[in-house]
């Protein structure tokens, strides 16, 4: 089957979880598929040809369309005098919508296949089948965000929740297939027949993410896009709230707070006790290089590509129960729950004070994701429901 994959973003680098997901999917499609690949691309920075190299075995044709910085603020702008939810606005532009529909002539797919609702809009009137990836709530996302937003910002992050919601429910209507990472997420989809998406949770490359004997430099470890939000929310509580009450049993503990494009308030945080690294090329020497993996989590949505990758690496894991949710791993078994942050500090006490239990959360946390989330077994689930419709 000939499949039409469109994104929001170039999927590499791989420094976030939509690019990740993109990337593995493309690779696993790939073997039994051709793929047209068209990603939009906001960013001006991009190495288009190191992407291009890194997707080219992959993919019968590579499409890389630019979205210049005026026309997106000119999308925005646009969305929040329209009716259209920002976060589409943003990426959808009529030289765009052209070229796509250009290049589904010329390639005449037999499946249109896009990820987040942001690129709906390019396809909704297409006759072909098609399939969209919700991946994530972004409304919900945008609900939970507002709770630490300005009061000043409040009035537009409610229009863009209600705007999300309608679109969500809308999109469901149109599109053949639907997909998304979890079951918590799938629920939160506010459409009578939700039940209808398919689950296709991530998986992660355990060829890559192996246990590596390196010295621990650091007690404690956080990774992730540290631009992002729910990752900067996530750094300061982990900075200012835990670690502090870490400090007053284990004063000695370091933690590593990796990723790229670190907010100002991220690396606010560095000190004698706080490496705040910015982008790392390999990222397994993160955790690699530290006892503890932590993702403490209180905004956001979506399973985290982060703990399925310090698992992979037999790096016991400690979350809360927002990001547990999805990820569905055993508490006290195969990953440490809490979500104060005295629950989170005592279980970062407890790992690095007790052996027996560190060995026994990293080995039953290593052989869950192992026989749960790859994405050979993930992606398949997407073969096939893109090739029965």
């Amino acid at each position: 089957m000939r499949i039409f994959v469109l994104l929001s973003r170039v999927p590499y680098p791989l420094e976030k979880g939509d690019k990740l997901r993109a990337f593995h999917q493309i690779k696993e499609l790939s073997k039994k598929n051709e793929i047209i690949l068209c990603a939009l691309n906001p960013l001006s920075g991009l190495d288009k040809q190191k992407a291009f190299s890194k997707l080219q075995p992959y993919c019968l044709s590579i499409n890389f369309l630019d979205l210049p910085i005026h026309v997106r603020y000119w999308n925005m702008l646009r969305a929040l005098l329209g009716r259209l939810p920002v976060q589409t606005g943003y990426f959808y532009s009529n030289k765009a919508a052209k070229e796509i529909n250009r290049l589904i002539e010329t390639y005449k797919p037999d499946h249109l296949y896009c990820q987040f609702i942001r690129t709906t809009e390019y396809l909704k009137n297409s006759p072909i089948k098609k399939t969209v990836d919700y991946q994530d709530v972004l409304s919900h996302g945008i609900k939970r965000r507002m709770e630490k937003v300005s009061v000043f910002s409040k009035p537009v992050y409610d229009l863009e929740y209600n705007r999300l919601l309608a679109y969500e429910k809308a999109v469901f209507d149109i599109f053949d297939n639907k997909t998304i990472i979890s079951i918590p997420d799938r629920n939160l989809i506010p459409h009578p027949d939700k039940e209808d998406i398919h689950v296709v949770p991530n998986g992660v490359d355990h060829s890559f993410f192996k246990p590596m004997d390196k010295e621990k430099k650091f007690d404690i470890a956080f990774t992730g896009n540290m631009g992002y939000p729910p990752n900067v929310d996530a750094a300061e509580f982990l900075a200012n709230s835990i670690m502090p009450l870490v400090w007053l049993k284990l004063p000695k503990a370091k933690l590593l707070l990796a990723g790229a494009s670190p907010a100002k308030k991220v690396c606010a945080l560095e000190n004698d006790k706080i490496k705040v690294t910015g982008w790392m090329d390999d990222i397994r020497d993160a955790y690699s290089s530290s006892r503890i993996f932590i993702a403490p989590m209180r905004i956001g949505t979506g399973l985290q590509n982060k703990l399925l990758e310090a698992m992979s690496m037999k790096v016991p894991s400690i979350t809360t129960t927002l990001a547990n949710d999805a990820l569905a791993a055993k508490n006290d078994k195969e990953i440490l729950v809490g979500n104060t942050a005295e629950e989170l500090a005592n279980h970062i006490i407890r790992l690095l004070n007790n052996k027996e239990d560190y060995n026994r959360i990293a080995q039953h946390g290593y052989d869950f994701v192992h026989a749960n989330h790859s994405w050979e077994m993930a992606t398949e689930k997407l073969h096939i429901i893109i090739n029965e419709s």
